[in-house]
């Protein structure tokens, strides 16, 4: 009994860490430093994690209702980063990661729920293309979409 406890233990192990290992799973933590260092509004880490000239887009709604197409740069982000007041308290919680690769692209779709100083504010889907660079993964893309309403029932 012992034996199989110990066997099955260091099988389930064996499983976990490789999982881990997945392109799919390096993705995955990508994501998640970036989102670190987002919330730490660390710019330097940031400026590391994308490559330059990356475009940064969002889907939303202009004062008359209509869909539109904002455009940006991953610079501009920075920038809107650095300048952020020490103060100001805000949280990206994402509800779920579905990622696709294939050998050196990704994608990463982040449903989120963005919240200021403790309210929510919108909700929305981040949509990431990341490149497979050495070993790690860099973002070359990002489009997002911005809703206010019932963000909690999507």
């Amino acid at each position: 009994m012992k034996y199989t406890l110990l066997t099955t233990t260091f099988l389930l192990f064996c499983g976990f860490t490789q999982a881990q290992d997945t392109p799919e799973e390096m993705v995955k933590q990508t994501i998640i430093e970036f989102f670190e260092a987002f919330h730490k509004k660390d710019t330097a880490v940031l400026r590391t994690m994308a490559m330059d000239a990356t475009p940064m887009e969002t889907i939303g709604k202009d004062q008359e209702g209509n869909t539109v197409l904002r455009k940006s740069t991953y610079n501009d982000f920075l920038n809107r980063m650095a300048g952020m007041p020490e103060d100001m308290q805000f949280r990206e919680e994402l509800t779920d990661y579905m990622i696709r690769v294939d050998g050196d692209m990704a994608n990463a779709w982040t449903p989120y729920r963005f919240w200021i100083d403790g309210e929510l504010s919108h909700c929305g889907v981040n949509n990431f293309q990341l490149i497979k660079q050495g070993d790690g993964w860099k973002i070359f893309f990002v489009v997002d979409t911005r809703r206010k309403g019932d963000c909690f029932h999507e």
